[in-house]
């Protein structure tokens, strides 16, 4: 981050808010002209503070509204068992997220499902079944109260 100047902070705020702004808009928006706006943008994404655009979906209209977070024991927490689980979390669709946790447990994992009937289908199936897992902890999210989607609003 030693390289970054507010411009190129400002930069980034405004297209985490909204990636599909124009460069125009950008540019007018912290205070630049189009072309060096557009060089930042470009430096931005080549050094990799930019990762990538992406499209934030309804996830209530795809009928994909239930989200439960998950605790996960290992047995083994060696760098061939880590890396064995990791792997295999990357093979399962339903789960959103996976983070690797400083606590009493191993994993939390972000799970998302059509509802209570498919999750406990993907527990049991397929989390269940991920390399090394000894114990699971189910968290059930009742509302969102803060997330990604809401921040656009």
């Amino acid at each position: 981050m030693d390289n970054l100047d507010k411009l190129d902070m400002a930069i980034l705020r405004e297209l985490q808010k909204n990636a599909r702004i124009t460069v125009t808009e950008l540019a007018s928006r912290v205070g630049l002209s189009k072309t060096p706006c557009q060089i930042r943008m470009k430096r931005l994404e080549e050094q990799g503070y930019i990762l990538g655009y992406i499209a934030l979906v309804d996830q209530k209209k795809l009928g994909t509204k239930h989200v439960a977070f998950v605790q996960v024991s290992l047995n083994d927490t060696k760098t061939r068992a880590l890396q064995a689980f990791n792997d295999a979390v990357r093979e399962i669709p339903e789960i959103e997220q996976c983070h690797m946790i400083a606590a009493n447990f191993d994993y939390l994992l972000k799970v998302r499902t059509t509802g209570m009937e498919s999750y406990r289908e993907v527990l049991g199936e397929k989390i269940s079944s991920l390399p090394h897992v000894t114990q699971t902890s189910t968290f059930v999210v009742m509302e969102d109260v803060k997330d990604i989607e809401s921040q656009l609003l």
